[in-house]
């Protein structure tokens, strides 16, 4: 840092990890993630977010520099891989094992998948009224290959009591407060979750180790489930007897209400039913929104399409505000959780002023929604069409 800005940044010691520099909060510099493409929007410098832009998100499979990050802590430094260990406890584990990351590499069957991480606020900053938190617009999403060793493998070779209904994870990511007692985050899934084929302990991105904001040396993915199940700096794994109660399990957190309720509406806790399952959803790469382009000439576009748990049937694209649509093909995923791509031409009739809006259909027939889904208190799951501006001379 003390070379960005050019001088020792004196008491240093004394300065919270995680924070930008007033000097170059005050400058319309780029605060620059380690490893992380110079593109992305930073939300928060404490604990550090940023989302990436759509038209960075065009390749087919998400480069470890483009895929955002979402903290709720302080991520640990010096990590020695040498001594990295992965404990697995729980009330509902049978035998509690300690595994290095060399055991873990050596002793089961390494898997690779394209798996779709997403936020589940992103989307955020179009609820009204305002939720809390970061304003994410549509960048908190991404899909690269993952490796690593299935869990259930894991969890298989310790033992899995007949009472065993959920999974916790523990990182070693530190609270803001700096209190040790207190963990960032600490959620988990269901067990059936838990034990599918595709649900990962993993060590690399696109055949390398995983950067440093996402995870490094060890995390967990769970594609098309929130990305804050997918623990980072992985150190444990609890079986539970019980729906996992860490940090920000209970309350509100990670939850959207039981049933549909009026915007502004104040909802009770017991009221609210945890995200599982992320909704249908795409994303226009390609164009940039703001395309300038030329009448007679047919305008190219493409861009993904995801759904949770499920595949993505049906893409289609409107260029009249949603009044007609244009059915386009969409390609199958490489496999379960990755999302899909889309490609189309379109031609305009006359110059002018148009959004081009892309809009996906699950494989249970639901579409997106062309605006805001319903509102909830945290600001979840906006699935709504994106759209691009194009204006055509």
């Amino acid at each position: 840092m003390s070379t960005i800005l050019g001088a020792e940044i004196v008491f240093s010691r004394f300065m919270p990890s995680g924070m930008i520099p007033a000097a170059l909060a005050q400058t319309a510099e780029s605060f620059i993630i380690e490893g992380k493409h110079p593109g992305l929007l930073v939300l928060n410098d404490r604990p550090i977010n940023a989302e990436t832009p759509p038209h960075l998100l065009n390749d087919a499979v998400t480069p470890a520099d483009k895929l955002f990050v979402r903290n709720n802590g302080i991520p640990p430094t010096n990590v020695n891989i040498e001594n990295w260990t992965l404990t697995i406890g729980g009330e509902s584990v049978k035998d509690a094992k300690i595994y290095t990351l060399a055991d873990l590499k050596s002793k089961f069957k390494h898997h690779t998948y394209q798996l779709t991480l997403e936020c589940g606020g992103n989307g955020r900053s179009e609820f009204n009224p305002p939720a809390k938190g970061n304003q994410w617009t549509t960048g908190a999403v991404g899909c690269p290959k993952w490796t690593g060793v299935r869990l259930k493998d894991v969890l298989l070779d310790c033992g899995i009591k007949d009472d065993a209904i959920y999974i916790g994870y523990h990182g070693a990511d530190a609270h803001l407060s700096g209190d040790p007692s207190k963990a960032a985050i600490s959620r988990g899934v269901p067990m059936n979750k838990a034990l599918e084929d595709e649900s990962l302990i993993a060590w690399a991105m696109n055949g390398e180790d995983l950067p440093i904001m996402n995870g490094f040396p060890l995390r967990l993915v769970f594609g098309g489930w929130p990305a804050s199940t997918g623990g980072k700096w992985l150190k444990g794994i609890d079986i539970r007897n019980k729906v996992h109660d860490g940090t920000k399990m209970t309350g509100t957190a990670y939850r959207v209400p039981c049933e549909a309720v009026a915007p502004g509406s104040k909802v009770a806790n017991e009221d609210m039913c945890i995200i599982e399952n992320m909704p249908v959803k795409s994303l226009i790469t390609f164009p940039k929104s703001g395309a300038l382009h030329t009448l007679g000439e047919k305008f190219a576009v493409n861009g993904h399409a995801w759904a949770g748990d499920k595949a993505v049937v049906g893409m289609q694209i409107s260029i009249d505000f949603g009044q007609t649509w244009l059915d386009i093909p969409v390609s199958k995923a490489v496999n379960r959780n990755a999302w899909q791509h889309w490609q189309t031409k379109v031609e305009f009739p006359k110059a002018g002023y148009y959004e081009v809006w892309a809009k996906a259909t699950d494989s249970d027939g639901i579409a997106q929604p062309m605006i805001l889904p319903g509102w909830n208190p945290k600001g979840y799951l906006n699935n709504a069409c994106h759209r691009i501006a194009v204006k055509v001379v």
